[in-house]
């Protein structure tokens, strides 16, 4: 895996004369926000060594590197999952990559089901915690120390900081800014009334089928990570409208100004 990194890290360390320090992984239906970036270059995630391809509708597969909010960054635009049939070191894979060419902050951004009572189709969630239901951590197996610590800390997974960033320019803006507790789940189904309920009972606002694999290997290598989910449908035993992959890719393109907003800002005050 160390030799497959490097060899990637080097394909795309010659793509471009600058490498960002700043990397966000675009989630369902979220990818318009590389419309605000000023791209300096993209390349197609079929055109790297050793990168699979997203085979999920709304997820384009490439990297974009460009100017956003100021800063030299770098956007994937679709990421891989779990229940596409990859493993959890593929999954993730990006993001050990990002570490290798000098990425030091991770924003990560999904559609979610919202089952906190407060939540409204639409609404973004800043991910102040997550719980991890796949049956498989992207860490185990051998351990590589120049990647990471055997058994790294998840107390703060999210940055507080980052955290607090993005209230204070909600609150300055007038915008509508959910908290809550992120949980990730293998898929493909969606949520049962019941399974909405359980994760609920347990600590969770909102579930999806990615995002908690790449932070933990954020994490494992040192970066500060930001996440955010968009609430692109409700779930609970009170609930009884059936989502659809079409639905929640809609309600996501309706939500996401207010993230691209938010994330502009944020990477202007970093």
């Amino acid at each position: 895996m160390i030799e497959k990194i490097k060899e990637t890290a080097a394909f795309i360390s010659q793509q471009t004369d600058e490498m960002p320090k700043t990397a966000i992984i675009l989630g369902t239906g979220l990818g318009d926000l590389v419309n605000h970036i000023d791209v300096v270059k993209e390349i197609a995630y079929a055109d790297i060594p050793n990168f699979p391809v997203s085979t999920v509708a709304g997820h384009s597969g490439k990297l974009i590197f460009g100017h956003l909010g100021g800063k030299y960054i770098l956007a994937m635009q679709g990421r891989f999952h779990y229940y596409e049939g990859y493993d959890m070191k593929e999954v993730t894979f990006p993001v050990r990559v990002f570490k290798a060419i000098g990425v030091e902050t991770l924003f990560v951004s999904n559609a979610a089901g919202g089952m906190n009572k407060e939540f409204s189709v639409g609404d973004v969630m800043v991910i102040t915690d997550h719980i991890n239901l796949f049956p498989e951590n992207p860490l185990r197996g051998k351990n590589y120390e120049e990647l990471g610590p055997r058994f790294p800390a998840m107390t703060e997974a999210y940055s507080r900081e980052f955290v607090a960033m993005a209230d204070d320019i909600a609150k300055e803006d007038g915008i509508r800014l959910m908290h809550g507790v992120y949980v990730g789940t293998p898929g493909p189904t969606f949520e049962t009334p019941a399974e909405y309920e359980y994760f609920r009972v347990i600590g969770g606002d909102a579930v999806g089928m990615s995002t908690v694999p790449e932070v933990i290997v954020a994490n494992h290598a040192g970066m500060r990570v930001f996440g955010v989910s968009v609430i692109t449908d409700l779930g609970g035993k009170d609930i009884t409208e059936v989502p659809s992959h079409e639905e929640v890719q809609q309600a996501a393109v309706k939500a996401q100004p207010v993230m691209t907003h938010i994330i502009k800002k944020m990477l202007e005050r970093i």
